[in-house]
């Protein structure tokens, strides 16, 4: 018989299969917990006879509780890394001192760091004074005067 009611264990490995090889095309880890839910609805089936409607509920049940388990294992560990400023650039550039290119009227200038420039905003500065980079908040860099 072919249908909905031949579903197998070895069926739901290959769901947890290309579940899993989605997962590296996603952006975000998620298809992960739905192909793990998949393979142990599979290692179910070889031990407990279930007909699909049972299958189906199991798959679901194990599939929030997996994503949940996932979700709260993700936010419990912390990785750290001896590069944290890595693809943030403008963090790296806190706490470090620039002259000013494009003087700060007004609370808007440009900064010469290395060899490009920068929006800054700060207090009012003249070109050639030297600021500190106190912060970042999108692609400007905040800064105070250097006494």
């Amino acid at each position: 018989m072919f249908g909905i009611e031949a579903i197998e264990y070895w069926h739901w490995w290959i769901l947890a299969f290309v579940l899993l090889m989605a997962e590296m095309f996603s952006p975000a880890a998620f298809f992960i917990w739905i192909g793990f839910a998949a393979g142990i609805v599979g290692f179910l089936m070889m031990g407990i006879d279930m007909g699909w409607k049972a299958q189906f509920l199991a798959f679901a049940v194990l599939s929030i509780a997996c994503v949940v388990a996932g979700r709260m294992w993700f936010k419990r560990s912390t990785v750290s890394s001896d590069k944290p400023n890595l693809n943030r650039r403008g963090q790296e550039l806190v706490g470090r001192t620039f002259s000013v290119e494009q003087a700060i009227i007004n609370g808007a200038g440009r900064l010469r760091v290395g060899e490009t420039t920068w929006k800054a905003a700060g207090p009012d500065a003249q070109i050639g004074v030297t600021v500190k980079v106190v912060g970042i908040e999108s692609a400007v860099l905040q800064v105070e005067l250097v006494d």
